[in-house]
């Protein structure tokens, strides 16, 4: 019997030797485009020259460019058939035309009908909206990526303010919670403590080669859920799918990660469909072994300009993590710096609503946790660029309260090194409505993770002292929000401007329309980064979160000012994205610390040039 190899599942072909320059400026081998071999392979790399770039550039908006490494000299393709149906990156559905379903071995695998990407796109978010639980439509997302990548990502970007609640949070947040019960197939890798000194296998395992944003978790502080242990996976997933569908960064680069040390949550521990280690949590050297391979060992498989972001940390790990590892890898912490810098951006914007100038105002700050104390750093930062006075100097316009009330001097033995830098001159205050009347804020801020915290009595306090007070109740999911945009129009009687960590819906009151913002850390890292990748950096700094504070408000326009809002809607968030990543990249430059060179002259183009664009290939 004669071997079919054009039926054959995999076809290895050896590239040519030619060297191409990829769209930001990064060598590339030429692989043949296998397409054109005998109708058997759908995945090979098509370029184009691109004016724009200056490079060559791929035809179909993949990111090849921002790759150091050249690609592995073997590849595979897909052949045909059931193989390429179910293959989420290459399936197209109905979508593969009559000539691609001879082509590939398609005939009579699918129903004769052909449907274009947009037909695709308008049955699925008919299908979507027919839910009516939330975690329902999260399900459908996910079954949607798993099935065909790219219709997923074209859905996500055009329908972007109706689906970003469903596929991050607020439902990210009970997809974790019940991710035990509808877990389907991993989405991510594990790591956990009986991989310890193997790790480096580990993630040799992964199937993706080249890497370029790792989103890694170890589930101890989901949003403001606590502890969910291995169940925390949703969460780096989420993330990704935005760094994708936000940032353009391709999906094939990004890989989220869960360390598994174990849980405290004896609801989990006892749950028969729990997916993780049934053990206390791992800590102190145990804990910290861990890591520190894992740190090593991502370093030496994918190089020293792969992103590592932290993500939902306790708090004595979050920042013990960032400090150890900031002067030798490329990480951030979304918790820290990525809420730090959004909220910063809003506190930019509504100086036109509010006026003067960040230094002429007040902050305080319910919650001095990760989220609290980065936020308020990177105030004093600013401050302290804007002014030119010492960073000490600045802090002193920012006063945090904690579960044991002000942080003051007279508390500075007791208090956890993070919080020391915020403790100020001041007599003993418990509670946060005697401290709003101490203190005498222009600005409050919630990052406590506990809801209705920001009662009447706090509200009305502040709208008595401000004529324009600001109120941002940050935390997630809705249900932790220290106030809802109701409370905030309705207790300051339509004097606030406000907005929250997750999404509220419009609030009319007094016979008129309150449109509140949200303070989403979406409209920053992914931005942030796409601009360290197209830049080559090598570090975070403190400079490029500024950076991408500044860039962000500035896409704030006079229209959204009028509705109260003091961030752009999201239905641009690609093109503001672009605008991060280009103001990011160029503070790279300017620090020198970036290795792509020679720096582009456009930055702005020449992100919109690296991003991910989700249309269907032809593969013909």
């Amino acid at each position: 019997m004669r071997f079919n190899w054009r039926r054959h599942t995999c076809k290895f072909l050896a590239p040519t030797t030619k060297r191409l320059v990829g769209s930001c400026g990064e060598p590339k081998l030429n692989i043949a485009a296998m397409s054109r071999n005998g109708g058997e392979g759908v995945v090979g790399e098509d370029f184009k020259n691109s004016e724009e770039s200056g490079g060559v550039r791929d035809l179909y908006g993949e990111d090849s460019a921002t790759e150091d490494q050249l690609i592995t000299p073997w590849t595979f393709s897909v052949a045909s058939g059931n193989t390429l149906l179910r293959d989420p990156r290459y399936n197209k559905g109905l979508a593969f035309t009559e000539k691609e379903r001879d082509a590939h071995y398609l005939r009579g695998l699918l129903p004769p009908a052909v449907f274009t990407q947009e037909l695709q796109e308008k049955r699925t978010m008919h299908n979507i909206r027919q839910y009516e639980v939330p975690l329902h439509k999260y399900m459908a997302m996910m079954d949607l990526q798993e099935r065909n990548e790219r219709l997923f990502y074209k859905i996500l970007i055009d329908n972007v303010e109706e689906l970003l609640p469903i596929v991050y949070t607020p439902v990210v947040g009970e997809a974790c919670q019940k991710y035990g019960s509808i877990y389907k197939r991993p989405q991510g890798l594990y790591i956990s403590l009986k991989e310890k000194g193997k790790i480096l296998e580990v993630l040799k395992n992964w199937p993706e080669k080249t890497i370029q944003v790792i989103v890694v978790t170890d589930g101890e502080r989901i949003l403001g859920l606590g502890d969910l242990g291995c169940q925390g996976m949703g969460i780096p997933v989420g993330k990704l799918s935005l760094y994708t569908a936000l940032g353009g960064v391709r999906p094939s680069s990004c890989l989220p990660v869960t360390i598994d040390v174990g849980t405290n949550n004896e609801t989990l521990l006892n749950d028969e469909f729990y997916t993780g280690l049934r053990q206390k949590r791992a800590t102190g050297k145990e804990y910290e072994e861990l890591l520190d391979e894992f740190m090593r060992a991502v370093k030496q498989n994918y190089g020293e300009k792969v992103l590592i972001q932290f993500e939902d940390f306790a708090n004595h790990n979050a920042f013990n993590l960032l400090d150890r590892y900031s002067s030798s890898h490329l990480v951030f912490n979304d918790d820290i710096q990525g809420t730090a810098s959004v909220v910063l951006a809003g506190l930019l914007a509504s100086l036109k609503l509010v006026g003067g100038t960040l230094a002429d105002h007040t902050f305080l700050f319910l919650g001095a946790g990760e989220a609290g104390t980065g936020i308020a750093e990177l105030i004093a930062l600013e401050i302290s660029k804007q002014t030119k006075a010492p960073v000490e100097e600045t802090r002193k316009k920012v006063w945090l309260v904690d579960s044991k009330g002000l942080i003051v001097r007279s508390r500075l033995e007791s208090l956890q090194h993070f919080k020391k830098p915020w403790a100020h001159e001041h007599e003993p205050v418990k509670a946060l409505l005697d401290a709003v009347k101490a203190i005498k804020p222009t600005v409050l801020i919630g990052s406590s993770g506990v809801g209705k915290t920001f009662t009447k009595e706090v509200v009305e306090a502040m709208a008595s002292l401000n004529e324009k007070p600001l109120i941002l109740a940050l935390s997630n999911p809705t249900s932790q929000s220290e106030c809802t945009a109701e409370e905030a129009y309705t207790w300051s009687k339509g004097k606030a401007i406000f907005a929250s960590g997750s999404p509220f819906d419009p609030v009319k009151y007094g016979g008129k329309v309150y449109a509140p913002g949200q303070a989403n850390n979406a409209y920053i890292f992914p931005g942030f980064g796409l601009g360290l990748i197209i830049s080559g950096a090598i570090r975070v700094r403190d400079e490029m979160l500024l950076a991408a504070s500044e860039a962000l408000a500035a896409q704030v326009s006079q229209e959204n000012y009028d509705k109260g809002l003091i961030y752009p809607p999201f239905t641009n968030i690609r093109k503001i994205s672009a605008h991060i990543a280009a103001s990011v990249a160029a503070k790279v430059y300017e620090l020198g610390l970036a290795s792509h060179l020679p720096r582009p002259k456009d930055l702005v183009k020449y992100a919109e040039s690296c991003m991910y664009s989700p249309g269907y290939r032809s593969y013909l």
